[in-house]
């Protein structure tokens, strides 16, 4: 089984973590967020998976390679420009074989992809996509549907009064390899306003599988620290209030751990530091004696200093917060340098290479 991930966007709403990181690969729990996808991917039967890619693509294929360490195989289909989400599918062609699934690359759930798959060919579907709840209809595209799940109709970003279901299309579908037959080449095309809308015009096989399982956009800063959050609490089966502490690691015996807290490989926690969860510590970090973490997503190779207060934030790498600084409900962009005894409040963003103070 095959599966098609669309990986080429820019990041815009994520920045300024995605400034040098491709959003398919910001850590999530201390791993590439794609890798999350992945594995459950491999885990419901999907052994190959071909990434629509463009921006920053070399990033991505240093990091993933052939996929040959997850035990898959990952080829890529470059875009020269942006061909939309079905453009970029059907750049894709000439690598797929059979029916296949596509997932938006900036979506996290739980999704049950196997019970999707057999939902779609017992119903004989051209396309089956995924739904999923949201408390607000409104900032979505609606998906309304027969009592056998066979679409009516979408309505994009409706109004509270055009409102007559809260599913949303969840970004994961099924096709058949036919249906990359109605996309034309090498031009910018979307699923969602184009493909489906038409695919219903024509009377073709259209079918919605409602999940009601974890589902989450990352495409923001609150989302992406949400997102590592639910799983370290066990919302989506993450560690609860565990502290798991990756190999190397010196933690000093007078600090503080409350979990949930991940701490990465070869990190230096310094005598009275106080980490409360939840919290996520990336790989070769160094917070000095006295500071304080909390509620906080800090990246690989971040420095914290003496006495200095991080909370509610997103440390991306590299970073050096001097003695005395705080940070609080900021979000700080690749080495950035914070100086001694400065401050940064909630809602800053920092651009990467940024001195402040």
């Amino acid at each position: 089984m095959q599966a098609v991930i669309l990986v080429g966007g820019l990041g815009t709403r994520l920045r300024p973590l995605t400034w040098h990181t491709p959003k398919a690969l910001v850590p999530v729990l201390n791993r590439p967020f794609l890798e999350h996808a992945l594995l459950r991917l491999k885990s419901h039967g999907v052994g190959e998976v071909v990434l629509a890619i463009s921006n920053l693509a070399d990033e991505v294929e240093r990091c993933l390679g052939d996929g040959s360490y997850l035990g898959m195989k990952i080829s890529y289909a470059h875009e020269k420009t942006a061909q939309g989400t079905a453009g970029a599918v059907k750049n894709a062609a000439e690598l797929i074989k059979g029916t296949f699934f596509v997932l938006n690359g900036d979506i996290f759930t739980d999704l049950d992809y196997t019970a999707m798959l057999d939902f779609h060919r017992h119903r004989q579907a051209s396309v089956t996509i995924a739904l999923t709840p949201v408390e607000d209809p409104t900032q979505y595209g609606l998906v309304e549907t027969t009592p056998e799940g066979r679409v009516k109709r979408f309505l994009e970003k409706p109004g509270w009064n055009e409102i007559t279901t809260n599913m949303i299309n969840a970004g994961t579908y099924v096709m058949e390899p036919e249906v990359l037959d109605l996309i034309p080449s090498a031009m910018e095309y979307s699923f969602e306003r184009q493909l489906f809308p038409e695919m219903l015009a024509g009377d073709k096989a259209v079918f919605a599988f409602p999940s009601a399982g974890y589902w989450i956009d990352i495409g923001s800063p609150a989302k992406y620290r949400q997102l590592n959050f639910d799983l370290l609490t066990g919302r989506s089966g993450g560690c609860g209030d565990e502290v798991i502490t990756g190999e190397g690691s010196n933690i000093a015996a007078t600090a503080v751990i409350r979990g949930p807290v991940l701490i990465g490989r070869g990190c230096d926690i310094g005598e009275r530091v106080l980490v409360e969860g939840p919290a996520v510590i990336g790989a070769n970090c160094r917070i000095a004696g006295d500071a304080v973490v909390s509620s906080a997503i800090v990246w690989d190779g971040v420095a914290i200093g003496d006495s200095c207060r991080v909370s509610a934030s997103i440390i991306a790498n590299g970073c050096r917060l001097e003695a005395g600084s705080r940070v609080e409900g900021a979000v700080l962009g690749d080495h950035v340098r914070v100086n001694h005894d400065f401050a940064i409040y909630a809602g800053e963003s920092i651009e990467p290479g940024t001195g402040i103070g």
